[in-house]
């Protein structure tokens, strides 16, 4: 049962009235009343803690009353009040009259947590027990009671409205609000308003310290007022000591003091953000380790009592479209900014989030966008964005609003539809809905995974910067892009890949499949420094994982025999690696496909893929391959067959004769065409640096013989297919297309660029007539759980 303790006003500050003698450490007092008991004799049939309160209002606009209020938490004070989401223990207020200049009652009030630990400091300072907190009434309990108390206090001073009056911020923004909104508590408008007593003395005393150095102990002591900390119970003084500071302030009008308060938002605000705004990186932070499902609301949610900027809300996705479990948070001053870095670690749910500074650079690139499309999509402001995903490709606007239904209108019917596409118009599937209302969006959640079609259709919260990192996306680079002209190297030098029986290359096996290219330079050490630039290359498996083999061009020979025999064995994480010095050629068969073990050279897999990329002759320029390409090998640096090697060969010799004939590879194009070995150019080089590499000597044999053996058999016809199980191979595609007279060779598997299966396959199929036919009897059938779709190319 909890207490709360009264005390009447000294003579001192205007009120006449009589102070009563508390001390609630040994637990005397000599006028206190037991709330609890009180409400039973006076209204034994109720649950209520009072019967309604007389209203009275918060008014943030000439105030006529403050509430002096301080409070304390379980854990850290001062400074850092808040800071380690510790829950609240502590209130105490008193109102103060601005024109009478006249108090009402002193209260204080013990709140009890649902974790009653007490850190050492928290017991030290405020003399607070475990056991005697356990007596005390919960949060919700205690802010009915607040509010009983002030309109009763109002009422006795004859006013009607108040704004709160603080110790800094924390304690309205970093406590009472992130723990309201943990406990689903509606706080009541007089939260969202409030003066910062450190301001308004540093506005009325300009040459006080600075605000954040600010104590009420310093304020007190400029005033004169002395403060004896022995005598007075804690919380008590602090508030007696603001109230003599706030008198000390007062002209003989009030007018012009206590005019413009603080504020909180209510909500957060949605918004489109262009890339030629400006933005401040002191305003912006990182969260990092969100939940995958989490929405801007629930991020706003968690930054509760600080002020977002509109649209300040940017999640993250990664390479595949999906999120990251990050995202920019952009505040609207560098003060809210940096009680935001207070909330380092705090938790959503079972989590904890990581809060980082971050660049108003990285936030424009993530929320800022230039199309007119969607700033008009955008443009309704307080909407909420839902985003559609794995829609048909032929799904109208009509089709969409017959999806969703009457119990979910859209806002502005078509006008809230913003479809996602291609540069060529080609749909991706995806689209944006606006609803007005958070129950309308709700309603459409529930139609997650229904059938459009025959396809089921993916739904999820969204936010204005996701709507434009996906537009962006796919308005910059297609997924699967359409084969483009050539192209011609614009970015020289390109960097060569090793060839010859020069042993200046080091072969590095039984590497932990977590490792990547800085794990690798650790474990090189000194050496790195003699490594080629670009000179690291790591192999995939068949299934695009890492296979545990990586090759590494050293500047000679001899830096090659000294790095094989100082790293031999060396440990990598819990891993001992073998190291070995191997020539160029050695290296290029092991890319190509082949084996290399103790026993020789194991030839790489002699079948012939059924796609090649188209090759074209140029005479003056060196071949090459742009970046983003080269990290899967075309089909095409494949050696061929064994009937075909002796031929190629002596294309080779005649094109190293002769004025070298290239091979190009467009830039997009090759990205069709993927296999499971794969280049890794180091050292490190960031993922959207361009760059080229230059096509082995194999590739340059079968580029010269690609005019005489065409390897896309001819006539047929290319099927795209999308919405694979990420787990589908070769046998589970050959089961789908049974009786139409496919072989393996005809499928190939698409890996995204973290080496993953995408989903997705091309089909080729001995003539027009039967890949027409597939398309038309089997788009749209079931592999697995998943609905696959077929599309002509």
């Amino acid at each position: 049962m909890g207490f709360i303790y009264s005390l009447r006003a000294s003579p001192c500050v205007g009120s006449g009235y009589v102070e009563a003698a508390l001390n609630p450490r040994n637990g005397t007092c000599a006028q206190m009343t037991d709330i609890g008991r009180e409400r039973k004799k006076n209204h034994p049939h109720t649950n209520q803690l009072f019967p309604p309160p007389v209203v009275m209002t918060a008014s943030s606009l000439h105030s006529d009353c403050l509430v002096v209020l301080f409070g304390a938490t379980a854990g850290a004070y001062r400074a850092k009040l808040g800071s380690d989401e510790r829950e609240l223990i502590l209130l105490v207020w008193q109102v103060v009259d601005l024109h009478s200049k006249k108090v009402g009652t002193l209260h204080k009030c013990l709140v009890k947590a649902d974790n009653l630990e007490l850190s050492d400091q928290c017991r030290e300072v405020t003399g607070l027990t475990s056991e005697g907190l356990s007596k005390a009434e919960p949060l919700d309990r205690v802010l009915q009671q607040f509010s009983q108390l002030v309109s009763s206090d109002l009422k006795a001073l004859g006013r009607n409205t108040y704004t709160f009056c603080t110790d800094g911020q924390l304690l309205i923004r970093q406590v009472l609000h992130p723990e309201a909104s943990k406990k689903n508590l509606l706080l009541s408008d007089c939260f969202y308003s409030f003066f910062d007593l450190r301001k308004e003395f540093h506005d009325c005393y300009s040459n006080v310290a600075p605000v954040k150095d600010q104590t009420i102990q310093s304020m007190a002591e400029y005033i004169g007022f002395r403060i004896d900390e022995t005598e007075e119970d804690f919380g008590v003084w602090q508030v007696k000591a603001m109230v003599a500071v706030i008198f000390n302030m007062l002209p003989d009008t009030c007018d012009d003091r206590f005019t413009v308060p603080e504020t909180v938002k209510y909500k957060y605000e949605t918004g489109p953000c262009s890339k030629s705004e400006a933005v401040d990186s002191e305003t912006v932070i990182r969260a990092r380790g969100l939940p995958w499902q989490s929405s801007d609301q629930d991020i706003a949610r968690f930054f509760k009592g600080l002020n977002i900027a509109k649209g300040g809300v940017a999640l993250c996705l990664n390479a595949q479209g999906r999120r990251n479990g990050e995202a920019l948070v952009r505040f609207v001053n560098s003060e809210q900014r940096d009680l935001a870095l207070e909330r380092h670690k705090h938790h959503m749910g079972s989590r904890y989030i990581e809060v980082y500074k971050a660049t108003g650079e990285e936030f424009l690139k993530i929320a800022g966008g230039t199309s007119h499309e969607v700033a008009q999509f955008l443009s309704k402001e307080n909407q909420v964005i839902i985003r559609m995903r794995g829609l048909p490709f032929t799904a109208t606007p009509e089709d969409v609003l017959g999806f969703l239904g009457p119990e979910c209108p859209v806002t502005g019917g078509k006008e809230g539809l913003l479809f996602v596409k291609y540069p060529d118009g080609r749909p991706t599937g995806d689209a944006f809905v606006l609803f007005a209302c958070e129950d309308y969006a709700q309603n459409a959640l529930k139609k997650h995974k229904e059938i459009l079609g025959k396809r089921y259709i993916e739904l999820f919260r969204s936010t204005a910067a996701e709507v434009q990192q996906v537009l962006n996306r796919y308005m910059s680079t297609p997924l699967i892009p359409t084969l483009p002209t050539p192209i011609i190297p614009v970015m020289p030098p390109p960097y060569t890949i090793a060839a010859g029986s020069v042993r200046d290359c080091v072969r590095l096996r039984g590497l932990p499949y977590t490792a990547g290219i800085d794990d690798i330079l650790e474990f090189m050490g000194d050496a790195t420094v003699d490594i080629k630039p670009h000179g690291v290359h790591m192999v995939l498996n068949q299934q695009g994982r890492p296979s545990g083999d990586a090759f590494i061009q050293m500047k000679s020979s001899d830096r090659a025999f000294l790095v094989a025999q100082k790293c031999h064995k060396k440990m990598m994480k819990d891993r001992y690696v073998e190291v070995f010095q191997c020539s160029g050629e050695e290296m290029n068969f092991v890319l190509m496909g082949g084996t290399l073990n103790r026993s020789g050279l194991s030839p790489p897999p002699c079948k012939l893929p059924c796609l090649s990329p188209p090759t074209y002759a140029f005479q003056t320029a060196a071949a090459v391959i742009p970046t983003e390409a080269a990290i899967y090998q075309s089909q095409a640096l494949l050696p061929q067959s064994r009937t075909q090697q002796a031929s190629a060969a002596a294309a080779a010799a005649a094109v190293a004769a002769a004025t070298p004939t290239v091979t190009y590879y467009p830039a997009q194009a090759a990205q069709l065409y993927m296999n499971y070995t794969a280049y890794y150019p180091s050292p490190p080089v960031s993922p959207t640096t361009v760059g080229y590499i230059t096509a082995p000597q194999a590739a340059v044999a079968a580029a010269a013989s690609a005019t005489h053996t065409p390897m896309l058999p001819q006539p047929g016809a290319l099927v795209r297919m999308q919405g694979l199980p990420y787990n589908a191979g070769m046998k589970e595609i050959l089961s789908f297309f049974q009786g139409y007279q496919l072989h393996a060779d005809a499928i190939l598997l698409l890996y995204n660029f973290s080496g993953q299966l995408s989903g997705e396959a091309l089909v080729t199929f001995p003539s027009l007539d039967s890949a027409k036919k597939a398309v038309a009897e089997r788009s749209g059938c079931l592999l697995g759980s998943h609905c696959v779709e077929l599309c002509l190319i």
